[in-house]
């Protein structure tokens, strides 16, 4: 092996090799096109290549395409070729015969190849010509090489005077051509080269002619600062490069047993020689020995002048290209490559800045590293480039990422030293990334590690291989010290280790054993084990891991049903027992609960013997509630009630039963402390009974219907009673409210299932005045816990109770319950102190606290949303939305998808009246401005708002006409309207500079409706005003937008694969993840709306689950490639100059160069990158630096998701 120190050696030793065409043109005039004189073997050369067409096909003089064995050189070089037949057809093949069989992809190469050999063995240059014009071709060139120019010119020559006549129309060229041509295309052209040198390896490949041109011309080409010439003779010099490394090995292979029977044959006695055997084989070995002399020449041409140069070339393209086969020679011929002095290049690009460059990197060194026999000459590779490895497991493109991984568990298994336990660290945490690919990669790195692990402390141990699995997973999921993500561990391993996380008489063994699990790890196996039911049960991924929609098909049903039914024959008598042995642990019990959700619950009824265990859980889930008062374990409870109360199961009665004299006991609890509690004489033990026995009424009343114990009035009384003595309790204030909410709610869905009395809803509804009522004197409370709970539950009564909800009930008519004015001022009120207020965050500023602020921004988003709601089905009228509206752009970050939403809905209710409220909400704006210390910056921050709420009206310009011009002559009347008493006249003209941020939206006929409009409504003195003037021009002809939007696109550089495009309009995007499951506004706005879910019923995302969300939003641009801007800014700002200086060259020789000239300068000056700024720009290998670099942590999701309101089913 080489020694180490070429490895380490600088990029810099290239220096001696530019990238432009000026070094390497010296050695092109040194070796000028080389035209020996036609040996023997070759027939005189034709005048003329048409006159060989003349030639009849008896007296063609084109020498045999048979092939003679490599043995017998000197037979097929020393003596004429007997004289065979071709048709015409043969000698006419062309230049555009080739690329349209290349392009097409559907021709047979091989005859391509054939027909071509056909023309180029009577005339090597004619047939040199047609090759050199398919390449010219190829590259998307229109420029022809004649004859006359073959002769004549040098390469460089001949490459400028292409240059000159290249295509300025379009910058696109066939390698870019995008779409499956581009594949097609570059898969013929591959095929191409490839069954030329195929055909050629034994004998034209060594006439020191045919290939030794072709590649000074391809050399040439890659020096080209035209894109295209550069691209396309590189891919295809590294093709040839391939092809003749692969001949070389041949060759290679041959010399080597020639050279054997050389020694044997030499060996004997020389009366046991063949008579001129050792001279037939000498002259072969000779011959051998020349024509690998010749390959390696050519190769060592083709290195040195193109891939040397090219794989640090601009283009990413390239750069990949010139790896991916590097690739290829390193494990073809690895007795020649394989060494530091090649490898080094590899070690470099690992750095690339662009990930295709860098991935087809990685997969060389995985086609490296599964052979066995290199690891010995990739030791020091390994060792050199290790490090950089383990940090591209945090790679920004998840696919690098992925094979990177693969490409470390190549090294593990292969190597003799492997991977260190610190090193592995690097690639363990990956099992809870949020890319599934990743994360699965991950996976069976770790399921392989594990498993040595106990192949190596198994053999004195009896544990099963299942359980000894579970234990010593246990122990690294404790370890990663990742808690609350086992759902996202157990996906990663399921495709490598379902069978042993299906074990569930594995683990429900271990968790019931006296003497089995430390405390911590029962946790730990209670989590996996229920996060393995559900992967099992619902063969859905976690939250954040979903692929897009996959359909699922009839076999993975049936095998989904399958475990349905084995984990439900397994945990039906097994989960009150485990129940009962961890009824006192709160977390532990709230995992358990969770399991009947994935059972096939209708087995209960299918034999008396499972009925017993159905009594005997629910025995366990009465004893849970009556024991617990933790509102997850309450919650859960619920869930599971609400499940086994399901009307079509056999055993619903039974639930019923059992939950019933639960909730009669609760009652029965509350009812002897309620007298003192509305005297006032109760103590605090008596409070805190109460108030348990509330919460878990509450809890309950969420999953069945609690109206038959008429708890209503009891907890309105409460409350009343509590708000009157001021002594505000949270818990039974809190626990009050969700009752009494519930009850309205049940009595809701009785009465739409039955035909109550008029008296009984009468009854009802004012019931829901007196709530109401409560409620708003809640939210004027200093109490947090009481405030947002009273805020939340009236946004879902209102809901419940408003005039869309009755539409298809007319009976029901008489329970509409509108909010009064008081109520919506009180909630407009609350919206603006609490939820667009920044006072509660400011109070949390330790780092412990930021899961506090993220449970503070989810629960202020819950309420925001609720609002919104109350605006879109018509309970409050949308000029309540102003209060929304108008913090659109200064709270955009937390909630701006929200306030999108709302905004595009309220279009659809009512277009023009939205208009209406979106200038509204700006006048607002404007008139607190004015009120408060004017400041030029406060009008910048509304006329921000004014463009993004702009953006709002799409673009579908005929479809806002209306809307607009109303919205353009609303904001104009309130320029020029009349001061009240205080205000200066005509104060608000300044608000025309906001109404102008509207006006690139209007159409020319409107434009003109509005400039009317303004003369008639603005006094004659003001139309010099500068807001005026400026809201004047705005309608006239193009906007202010239009205009930034055209200078933009006239500095705009465009990629080098497709013609600059137009830019269009995007409205901006939030920040702001949505929440799960989808939009918040999923429905339709039309009389049948459906009721949405609730903002206080539905289960909240705890504080772990958000911040996980929050950390996937900041590290989402880790995960996505964004174009590298600041590779070469020289060249860009190169490429901004351009069209001045094309201006500038044809103002000042247009009169004076001849046009044709000029046309060619031009075209040159479109075509060509500047070559100082390449030089300048290309940055030295070793200081690559990836931008996987910067990664210092992995996405973590949660496993945590929103999940619907409990009474969603109810209300459908």
């Amino acid at each position: 092996m080489a020694s180490g120190d070429s490895l380490l050696d600088s990029a810099e030793e290239l220096d001696d090799f530019s990238d432009s065409g000026s070094d390497y043109e010296a050695t092109l005039k040194a070796t000028k096109r080389r035209k020996p004189a036609v040996t023997a073997p070759w027939p005189p050369k034709r005048p003329r290549y048409k006159a060989a067409l003349r030639v009849s096909s008896s007296s063609s003089l084109i020498p045999s395409s048979t092939d003679t064995s490599p043995q017998q050189p000197s037979s097929s070089q020393t003596s004429p070729r007997p004289v065979t037949r071709v048709n015409k057809r043969s000698r006419c093949i062309s230049a555009e015969n080739i690329y349209d069989a290349v392009r097409s992809g559907k021709s047979a190469m091989v005859t391509v190849v054939d027909e071509w050999l056909d023309s180029y063995k009577p005339s090597r240059e004619a047939g040199l010509l047609v090759l050199i014009n398919f390449i010219v071709q190829s590259c998307g060139c229109k420029g022809v090489v004649s004859r006359e120019m073959l002769d004549s010119m040098q390469n460089a020559e001949i490459i400028g005077t292409l240059t000159k006549e290249f295509n300025e129309d379009s910058v696109t060229y066939p390698l870019c051509t995008p779409g499956p041509e581009l594949k097609n295309f570059k898969a013929g052209l591959c095929e191409f080269v490839r069954v030329l040198v195929r055909s050629c390896r034994n004998s034209l490949i060594y006439d020191e002619y045919l290939f030794s041109s072709l590649l000074a011309l391809l050399t040439g080409l890659s020096d080209s600062q035209v894109r295209a010439f550069r691209h396309t003779s590189t891919l295809i010099a590294m093709k040839l490069m391939t092809e003749l490394v692969e001949v070389a090995v041949q060759v290679s292979v041959q010399l080597k047993t020639t050279q054997r029977q050389y020694d044997m044959e030499n060996g004997k006695e020389a009366h046991d020689q063949a008579p001129g055997r050792l001279e037939e084989l000498q002259a072969t070995i000779s011959q051998l020995r020349e024509n690998r002399e010749e390959l390696s020449s050519m190769m060592n041409v083709t290195f040195r002048g193109v891939f040397v140069h090219r794989f640090r070339d601009r283009l990413p393209e390239i750069r990949a290209t010139c790896i991916e086969e590097l690739g290829m020679w390193l494990k073809t011929n690895p007795e020649d490559f394989l060494n530091d002095g090649y490898l080094k290049y590899l070690g470099w690009t690992l750095h690339d800045k662009q990930s295709p460059v860098r991935l087809q990197c990685v997969l060389a060194l995985q086609g490296l590293y599964q052979e066995k026999e290199f690891i010995g000459r990739l030791e020091f590779f390994t060792s050199r480039f290790k490090k950089r490895m383990l940090s591209m497991v945090l790679d920004k493109d998840s696919g690098v990422a992925v094979e990177v991984v693969n490409l470390l568990q190549l090294i593990q298994q292969t190597t003799e030293e492997g991977l260190s336990e610190g090193e592995c660290g690097h690639i363990y945490p990956l099992v809870y990334a949020s890319n599934r690919a990743l994360a699965s990669v991950a996976g069976v790195f770790l399921f392989k590690k594990l498993k040595n692990v106990i192949a190596s402390d198994n053999q004195d141990n009896d544990t099963s291989e299942n359980a000894a699995f579970i234990q010593i997973l246990i122990s690294f999921f404790i370890q990663s010290e990742f808690h609350e993500h086992g759902a996202y561990l157990v996906d990663s391993l399921w495709g490598v280790a379902r069978s042993e996380l299906r074990d569930w008489e594995a683990m429900t063994t271990l968790l019931l054993q006296e003497a089995g699990l430390m405390y911590d790890e029962e946790g730990v196996l209670i989590e996996l084990m229920m996060c393995a039911i559900r992967q099992a049960a619902q063969a859905t991924p976690p939250v954040g891991r979903t692929q897009g929609k996959k359909i699922i098909g009839m076999k993975d049903k049936k095998v989904q049903e399958q475990d349905r039914r084995r984990i439900t024959t397994h945990f039906i008598p097994l989960l009150p027992q485990l129940l009962a042995k961890y009824s006192a642990d709160a977390g532990k019990v709230t995992l358990l609960l969770k399991a009947p959700q994935y059972f096939s619950l209708e087995m209960y009824s299918s034999s008396p013997r499972l009925e017993k265990h159905l009594d005997l859980l629910l025995s366990q889930v009465c004893c849970i509630m009556e024991k617990h008062t933790e509102v997850t374990v309450l919650e859960a409870c619920s869930n599971l009630v609400s499940s086994l109360c399901v009307d079509r199961y056999t055993f619903s009665s039974r639930t019923h039963l059992a939950f019933s004299q639960l909730m009669d006991g609760l009652t029965e609890c509350l009812n002897a402390y309620l007298s003192d509690l509305l005297q006032g004489t109760a103590d605090d033990d008596d409070v805190y009974s109460a108030a348990t026995a509330l919460k878990k009424i509450a809890a309950l009343s969420s999953a069945m219907d609690p109206t038959s114990w008429k708890l209503f009035d009891c907890c309105l009384e409460l409350l009343k009673s509590k708000m009157e003595s001021r002594e505000f309790d949270k818990e039974l204030m809190v626990s009050a409210l969700k009752c009494a909410a519930f009850n309205l709610m049940w009595a809701k869905v009785n009465a739409v299932n039955s035909t109550p009395a008029e008296g009984e809803l009468k009854r009802l509804k004012k019931e829901m005045r007196s709530f109401c009522k409560v409620c708003e004197t809640c939210l004027s409370l200093d109490q947090t816990e009481i405030r947002d709970q009273a805020f939340e539950l009236l946004c879902d009564l209102l809901l419940l109770y408003s005039v869309s909800s009755a539409r298809s009930e007319p009976a029901l008519q008489t329970l509409v319950h509108l909010p009064s004015d008081s109520l919506r001022s009180e909630m407009a009120a609350f919206l603006l102190d609490y939820v667009f207020s920044d006072t509660e965050d400011a109070e949390l500023d330790d780092e412990d606290e930021e899961a506090m602020k993220i449970t503070l921004l989810q629960r202020k988003r819950n309420q925001l949303a609720g609002y919104c709601k109350l605006v879109i089905y018509g309970v409050l009228d949308l000029t309540a939305a102003t209060n929304v509206f108008k913090h659109y752009s200064k709270y955009f970050k937390d909630f701006g998808d929200i306030i999108k939403e709302t905004v595009s809905k309220s279009k659809v209710i009512n277009p023009i009246q939205s208009a209406k409220t979106v200038c509204l909400s700006l006048q607002q704006l404007f008139s607190e401005m004015l009120t408060e210390d004017h400041s030029r910056q406060d009008l910048i921050e509304i006329r921000d708002l004014a463009k993004r709420l702009a953006m709002s009206f799409g673009i579908n310009l005929n479809r806002a006409r209306k809307p607009l011009v109303a919205l353009h002559k609303d904001g104009v009347r309130f320029a020029f309207r009349d001061p009240s008493e205080g205000e200066e006249p005509q104060s608000n003209g300044a608000f025309l500079e906001i109404l102008s941020e509207f006006s690139f939206k209007l159409l020319p006929q409107d434009r003109t409706e509005l400039a009317a409009f303004l003369k008639s409504v603005c006094p004659g003195a003001a139309l010099s005003w500068p807001s005026v003037r400026l809201y004047q021009r705005s309608l006239e002809g193009r906007s202010s937008a239009k205009a930034r939007e055209q200078e933009e696109e006239g500095d705009a550089v465009s990629s080098h694969g497709a013609p600059v495009a137009k830019r269009k309009r995007t409205t901006p995007q939030s920040s702001v993840a949505s929440t799960v499951g989808g939009s918040w506004l999923d429905s339709s706005i039309h009389s049948s709306l459906a009721t949405p879910v609730f903002t206080s019923t539905a289960q909240k995302q705890t504080a772990k689950q958000l911040a996980s969300r929050a950390t996937e939003s900041d590290t989402g641009s880790v995960l996505t490639e964004p174009e590298s801007e600041d590779d070469f800014t020289l060249e860009s700002n190169m490429r901004k100059l351009k069209p001045s200086r094309r201006d500038q060259l044809s103002s000042q020789t247009g009169r004076s160069l001849d046009q044709q000239d000029l046309n060619s300068n031009l075209t040159l000056l479109s075509l060509i990158e500047d070559d100082d700024a390449e030089r300048e720009e290309e940055p030295e290998i070793e200081d690559y630096e990836s931008d996987s670099d910067a990664e210092s942590a992995y996405t973590l999701p949660s496993t945590r998701h929103t999940s619907a309101s409990v009474l969603d089913e109810l209300f459908d």
